[in-house]
């Protein structure tokens, strides 16, 4: 018995190489990172407030494909290009997941793919059916 589904939407942006926007296996979510790109025009917007903004937009459109909202998500892990951006990103993200937030990592890395400056990632905890 396969319990694992892809889950995608185009309210999103595409998956730029051989990878799913989020995997659903047994009553877990697991949501590819997303960058600041907007889904229109694979774009990234300007600036790290924008493209914080635009990662989470694009989240949110993944959780709603898949059926959940933010409330669900356990994990996150943030990274980015410049962990001087950290204040900006933290004020956003918790505007998003300002009461109970999930567990979350932050990490800089040397580099982000389109030279994004933030990426954000998700586990999420499904609705038992």
């Amino acid at each position: 018995m396969n319990n694992r589904n892809v889950i995608s939407t185009s309210d999103a942006p595409a998956a730029i190489g051989p990878y799913s926007q989020a995997i659903r296996a047994g009553n877990f979510l697991f949501a590819s990172g997303q960058l600041g790109l907007d889904p229109a025009t694979g774009d990234l917007r300007e600036g790290i407030e924008a493209q914080t903004r635009q990662a989470l937009a694009n989240m949110q459109a993944v959780l709603t494909a898949a059926g959940v909202r933010v409330e669900n998500v356990v994990k996150t892990t943030i990274f980015l290009a410049d962990m001087a951006d950290f204040a900006v990103v933290n004020q956003i993200y918790g505007e998003v997941f300002g009461h109970e937030p999930p567990a979350r990592s932050t990490v800089q890395v040397a580099a982000l793919p389109k030279q994004g400056l933030v990426e954000i990632e998700m586990i999420v905890l499904l609705n038992e059916q």
